[in-house]
């Protein structure tokens, strides 16, 4: 005969002597034999009468809890379901029978050695012990607390007898190492404390409170949650523990905790017994209005839901469901079969307030008319079968197991169990293997820990319309799903989010500044430095970009330039233009009187040839103007140093013949043979050449190029020319420096020599007014700002290019025009006298 034995247990604050005595005595309660016998032990009682014990007499019984005497009878309907298919363990009757282990870890320990050694302990009625004789069990169901659990799971696991559990969630009896023979049909804590964490982040509450059991299934719960909220950036302003057997002090100091804190939200990891006491003390002095995130064991717990401080709470519960057959199952119980279980017939009496037996403690006797489907307990009550499923699932585990042990594909055989020795260690070995869907659709499967998929519904209690309470499924998680798709929301009626959190979010343009002595999620708002906006810290937002307004994304900067619609560029472009043109029209005004004496008198070819390359100078200062390119920054600058060279060139030319014309007057000079006009163009050539030179070898070694000022403003972007090769820049412009100093001098020197219109005058005035311009330029150009560095650089060229062109040719125009009688070779010579000039 195969016994298989169920534990289960829901507390029970009894001496566990007494608990022990009393269960003892229980032995016949819930049985029924079988080719192989399925036991099973449930906290079916939660507490006990507090009466002294006399020690002549067996203690009072403690009192039943119907709803683990629910889902104890799970364990019965299951075993009959199975005995009623043929295609499971064909031929084979199950049998159970069922113990109460008083919710005591020395009861579930008792009990395991008893069924490991095939040895059991009978209190009868003669109050005499004695002892029977029975097969070691093959495999045990249970316990429900993990506590108990863990205390079976060491000491099944040395004889290898698997241990099937429905309710013991502790992560720790994953540890194979351990529990090698530990099996559950409810999910591992450590899917339900990252679903928690998750959750908590998702509704954006980043200061919460904490309260656990204070034990394994607490503690252990806890802090996966807390190793889980940290990973998500969670901060917990306080965690308490605490047991129901403690102290009431223990249990006021964690209400007043709870009271005084500033979290609005909070965590509780407790059992159903725990969680009972704390909201009956909260109810004494109600805290401030939170939001309750609770665990599997209470938050689906109907009892509860009489307390509204809870309401809005929400939490993960295992999947409701609906076992076929089971309430008519628990409502087909007549007073005669009550008779036969000492557990019945006392729930059957304590449920109608009479007795079964006859009058007894000044009870009615029960006369027959007690309607059990007229009762509303937890008994009858099958909306939520969740752990009641778990059960189910757990027994036909079990069935499986022994059927892929004894069975095959047709037929099974019980021949085939009494030469198996080792029938046990052949369970544990299929347990691993199992996968199958039960009736009412329940994948059942185990992974290498003995964990089945981890699958919660997300309850939230809601108000009805009537006002009262009630469980809500809002969504799902499963864990099955690939990582951040395992939650599916489902918000028929979203509650009211609360907001918890330590310190508000900082506002633009200022970072988190974190509280000496306090978590993470306590801070102050410091300002962002220039250039940074905050996102979790200030960032630096990259060279090319600036913060906007809000400080909470980073834009491209503005580029700036000297662009044509610029209003200063206008006027540049104007004054550029109309200097050219000026030139031009000066240049057909000699044209058309390049006979008279004025215009050959002061080397009409020169003449032209500065004309040519002023006009050049205005309209080189046209491509300083635009957006810098490569070609743009390689054209403006030697473009400017070969023509102001060019003109400065001529200049030099004419002061050169000026000082040979009157050399050449004295007796014996030849002065003019040697400078004459041949001279003269191979001089301009020759000093252009060498500013044509150090353009080539500035533009081949490091020519200039686009750049982006990012230092001078740090809110924009100055779109520039750089130079490139700085000792190029400054050579092209110490060149133009060396020959307007060079034409400077020999102007100087030629302003005095006899002459009615001596051009030498106006040259040095000319280069008087370049040279003005030009040293001013260099501390006005270092300094300028942006854009206005290239205007700087385009006044200079239109100021010195107007300074020499008013100079030298307005005289010149002004005679030509407005005093044509002093345009005569007598009065060039001197011959005449003057007063104009």
């Amino acid at each position: 005969m195969l016994w298989i034995t169920v534990f289960s247990s829901a507390g029970c604050k009894a001496d566990p002597v007494s608990c022990r005595l009393w269960a003892q005595s229980q032995l016949s309660g819930l049985s029924m034999t079988g080719d192989f016998v399925i036991g099973g032990i449930f906290s079916i009682h939660s507490y006990m009468r507090s009466e002294q014990n006399s020690y002549t007499r067996p203690p009072p019984h403690p009192q039943c809890s119907g709803r683990e005497l629910r889902i104890a009878r799970a364990m019965e309907f299951t075993t009959h379901e199975i005995n009623n298919r043929t295609d499971l363990l064909p031929g084979i009757t199950l049998g159970y029978q069922i113990r109460d282990s008083c919710a005591a870890v020395p009861m579930s320990i008792k009990a395991a050695f008893q069924l490991a050694n095939g040895v059991e302990s009978v209190f009868n009625d003669t109050d005499s012990c004695s002892k029977s004789a029975s097969a070691a069990v093959p495999a045990v169901i249970g316990e429900s607390g993990s506590t108990p659990s863990v205390s079976m799971a060491r000491l099944l696991g040395l004889f290898g007898i698997p241990q099937v559990s429905h309710y013991a969630t502790c992560a720790c009896l994953s540890d194979k190492l351990q529990y090698p023979a530990f099996f559950r049909t409810i999910p591992s804590d450590h899917h339900q404390a990252a679903a928690m964490a998750k959750l908590v982040k998702h509704f954006g509450w980043t200061w919460i409170g904490a309260v656990r059991s204070d034990t394994d299934y607490g503690n252990f719960g806890m802090a996966s949650f807390l190793k889980a909220a940290q990973e998500e950036g969670i901060c917990v302003e306080y965690s308490e523990s605490y047991y129901r057997t403690q102290p009431r002090s223990k249990l006021e100091r964690v209400a007043n905790v709870i009271r005084r804190s500033t979290a609005r939200v909070i965590v509780a990891f407790l059992n159903a017994g725990e969680m009972r006491l704390l909201l009956e003390e909260l109810t004494r002095q109600p805290p401030p209005p939170m939001q309750w995130i609770g665990s599997e064991a209470w938050v689906t717990h109907p009892e509860f839901l009489k307390y509204n401080m809870c309401a809005g709470a929400i939490g993960f519960g295992v999947p409701r469901s609906v076992i076929p057959g089971f309430r008519e199952f628990l409502l087909d119980l007549s007073p005669a079969q009550a008779l036969e279980s000492p557990l019945l017939t006392e729930f059957w009496e304590s449920s109608f307030s009479c007795s079964l037996k006859g009058s007894s403690g000044g009870s009615r006797k029960c006369d027959g008319s007690e309607d059990i489907r007229a009762l509303q307990n937890p008994y009858t009550d099958t909306s939520q079968l969740r752990i009641t499923n778990m059960v189910y699932k757990a027994t036909y585990a079990i069935a499986h197991a022994i059927h892929g042990v004894i069975c095959n594909d047709t037929q099974c055989d019980k021949i085939l169990f009494t030469v198996l020795h080792f029938i046990p260690l052949q369970i544990l070995n299929q347990l691993k293997r199992v996968n199958f869907t039960t009736r009412n659709g329940y994948q059942v499967s185990f992974d290498s820990n003995g964990d089945p998929v981890a699958l919660y519904e997300l309850i939230n209690w809601q108000f009805e319309k009537d006002g009262s309470i009630d469980f809500v499924t809002i969504g799902r998680f499963d864990s099955s799903k690939p990582r951040g798709q395992e939650f599916k929301f489902a918000f028929s009626n979203v509650f009211q989010v609360p907001v918890s959190v330590c310190s508000e979010s900082c506002p633009p343009g200022t970072r988190k500044a974190v509280q000496k002595g306090k978590p993470v999620c306590c801070y102050d708002c410091a300002p962002c430095a220039e250039g940074e906006i905050n996102s979790l810290d200030c960032i630096q937002c990259p060279d090319d970009f600036w913060p906007n307004s809000h400080r909470d994304s980073c834009l491209p900067k503005p580029v700036e330039f000297l662009s044509w619609d610029d209003t200063l560029s206008v006027i540049l472009t104007v004054f550029s233009i109309t200097g050219a043109f000026i030139a031009v029209c000066v240049a057909a005004i000699f044209y058309k009187n390049r006979i008279s004496p004025i215009v050959r008198a002061n080397n009409s070819e020169l003449s032209f040839l500065l004309l040519f390359s002023l006009t050049l100078c205005f309209l080189c200062s046209l491509t300083f103007i635009g957006r810098p390119s490569e070609w743009s920054c390689m054209l403006r600058h030697t473009a400017f140093g070969i023509t102001f060279v060019l003109c400065i060139s001529c200049v030099l030319g004419k002061t050169m013949v000026v000082l040979m014309a009157f050399r050449a007057t004295l007796p014996g000079s030849n002065a003019m043979k040697w400078f004459g006009p041949p001279q003269q163009r191979l001089s301009v050539l020759t000093f252009t050449l060498i500013q044509v030179l150090i353009c080539v070898l500035w533009l081949t070694i490091s020519p200039p190029f686009p750049f982006k000022n990012l230092r001078h403003y740090k809110e924009r972007i100055i779109l520039e020319c750089a130079l490139g090769s700085a000792i190029g820049f400054w050579a092209v412009l110490g060149y133009i420096g060396f020959l307007a100093l060079l034409c400077f001098i020999l102007a100087f020197l030629a302003r005095k020599l006899p002459d009615n219109f001596n051009e030498a005058k106006f040259i040095t005035f000319s280069m008087l007014i370049f040279s003005a311009v030009w040293v001013t330029f260099i501390p006005a150009y270092v300094s300028s700002p942006g854009k206005f560095t290239v205007a700087v650089e385009i006044f200079a060229i239109l100021a010195s290019s107007f300074g020499l062109f008013t100079c030298i040719f307005a005289p010149k125009c002004f005679i030509i025009m407005f005093r044509p009688e002093q345009n005569t070779k007598k009065h060039l010579m001197g011959k005449v006298p003057s007063n104009s000039f």
